[in-house]
């Protein structure tokens, strides 16, 4: 584990950092995406921020109390349902229409449910689509601004917070990636987390100016669950209050260890090789490659056979092949998957 004091001192040195850094939120109106917020308002001089989720009465709420932490920031809220891919283009284009580049892209959109396949009318399963193709897009679309992060010696960051574990474990459905046919809960975890550490360690070298995370979140007070129980709801509610209570990361420490995970030098980018000293271990079990995976507390997640195993039959190049597929229907030909 990190001590807290070692990712507080990281976090309070981010003054020094040059001010105006850009940081885009997806799913920046609660739980970790909103306590990661307030920690980088908190430590950062005239930071930009870009939250975009659905609920508008909740931004205006919050860009109020983030004006408050620090009356030099600029929040802007971008009101999307970005289960579509389309809505994730039209996000990013206010973004680049706005801004040269981003130097933080934070992403925790999502929601927990206990229902089978939900289908959009983009053809994806809902669940599905937020926790992989809806990053993965924002990624695709912003990697622009984010390389021009990194040509001008800034940070140049993305974070996915879900769990890159069962992915480590577990291999995806390769005759299935969408899920079309065999979609679960359990498989939707797999192929999820699979399809993603796969895809960061590739991303890590075509684009070694930026670093990619994948970090597991712990239990934290995060309102994904709201809509999860539906008519169990008055059961089932004050059991996971309970165990939530018990077990959860309280939501300060929760956005300061993300905020530590955001820009700590710990976990730069490939391209800064020997210069950063006490750069991790990547995902790929080598030092400094550019690609993390992180627990809860920051500490890195340790290689596993199955995902040696993987990466070295190049399965993550079958991931992109298929992601682009997915992107190429809907968002180039506007068709459904």
């Amino acid at each position: 584990m990190v001590a807290i004091e070692d990712v507080r001192a990281s976090n309070s040195a981010l003054k020094s950092f040059p001010a105006n850094l850009v940081a885009v939120f997806v799913g920046g109106t609660s739980g970790i995406g909103l306590y990661t917020a307030r920690e980088l308002v908190r430590n950062t001089i005239s930071p930009r921020l870009y939250l975009i989720g659905r609920n508008q009465t909740e931004a205006t709420k919050i860009i109020e109390e983030l004006k408050t932490i620090n009356s030099s920031s600029e929040v802007s809220f971008i009101q999307k349902d970005v289960s579509l891919l389309k809505n994730v283009d039209e996000a990013c284009q206010d973004i680049k229409a706005k801004e040269k580049q981003v130097n933080l892209l934070f992403m925790t959109c999502g929601y927990v449910t206990f229902q089978g396949r939900t289908e959009t009318s983009e053809g994806l399963d809902k669940k599905f689509a937020l926790h992989y193709y809806t990053r993965m897009r924002f990624i695709n679309q912003l990697q622009p601004l984010l390389d021009a992060a990194a040509h001008a010696n800034s940070l140049s960051r993305v974070v996915s917070v879900l769990d890159p574990q069962p992915g480590l474990k577990m291999t995806p459905k390769w005759s299935d990636l969408s899920l079309k046919t065999s979609f679960s809960l359990k498989n939707c975890m797999v192929n999820a987390t699979g399809m993603t550490n796969l895809a960061f360690y590739s991303l890590a070298s075509k684009y070694p100016g930026t670093s990619y995370i994948h970090a597991y979140p712990h239990i934290v007070d995060t309102g994904a669950g709201r809509d999860a129980f539906g008519a169990f709801e008055p059961i089932a509610k004050p059991i996971m209050w309970l165990l939530r209570t018990a077990m959860q990361v309280k939501p300060v420490e929760s956005g300061e260890r993300h905020l530590y995970a955001s820009t700590s030098s710990t976990f730069a980018p490939k391209a800064a090789g020997e210069s950063v000293k006490d750069a991790a271990v990547g995902s790929d079990a080598v030092r400094r490659s550019g690609s993390y995976l992180l627990y809860w507390n920051n500490d890195v997640l340790d290689d596993k056979p199955v995902a040696k195993t993987m990466r070295e039959e190049g399965r993550e190049k079958e991931v992109l092949q298929h992601t682009e597929e997915v992107f190429n229907k809907i968002c180039s030909e506007g068709g459904k998957y």
